[in-house]
């Protein structure tokens, strides 16, 4: 059985990220250093504050970052202002077109639906941002009871811990369930498999 090819994973960054919109997937992500390699990128290189008020440094900006085969778009209170950022949502056009997957967690769908990325996809969000979500993409096929929906080359969440959801399903679906399965126990996480299981869903 042939290993796979290593591919790069980029992940966004933006004033007022989530903290475990990033650090929830890239804990799993971490562990699988074999199969990615994992680069943060934010408009320039640097310290870029959380939300939470920690500062996580990006390793490349829009300019010098390099080919991806994955992204990931977290969520987050930035995210309001970053909708409206015409050089971010170019910047995840470009990257989206070019990858091999595209990830996000919360209302980071939200910043893919008002790139136009997610037009005529199924997609989630968090559900206490879940209309102010809608609102940005309204050719979007929006999926309101979801902990994450599949739709192929774009796979989204619903809020914060439903990003680790999401990639366990990503890795059992990219490399195996076994291994999923192994990652969940190592980071002591009840994985929800069921993407229909959403207990945040109703009033």
């Amino acid at each position: 059985m042939t290993t796979p090819p290593r591919r790069r994973l980029g992940t966004l960054l933006f004033p007022d990220f989530e903290l475990l919109d990033v650090f929830g997937p890239l804990e799993i992500f971490g562990h699988l250093s074999d199969h990615f390699d994992v680069v943060l990128v934010a408009d320039r290189t640097g310290p870029v504050r959380s939300v939470q008020g920690a500062r996580v440094l990006a390793d490349h900006g829009f300019a010098d970052c390099p080919p991806l085969d994955v992204l990931l778009v977290p969520g987050g209170p930035g995210t309001r202002r970053a909708v409206n950022d015409e050089r971010l949502l170019d910047w995840l056009r470009a990257r989206s077109a070019a990858a091999e997957l595209v990830m996000t967690v919360c209302t980071g769908s939200a910043l893919l639906a008002r790139s136009g990325v997610l037009d005529g996809r199924r997609a989630t969000s968090n559900k206490r941002a879940f209309d102010w979500a809608v609102s940005q993409g309204p050719r979007v096929e929006w999926v309101r009871r979801a902990r994450w929906v599949d739709d192929g080359d774009v796979v989204t969440s619903s809020g914060v811990s439903a990003g680790i959801d999401m990639t366990l399903h990503v890795v059992a679906r990219e490399l195996g369930t076994e291994l999923a399965e192994r990652l969940a126990r190592r980071i002591e996480h009840a994985w929800h498999r069921d993407p229909d299981d959403d207990p945040f869903a109703g009033p």
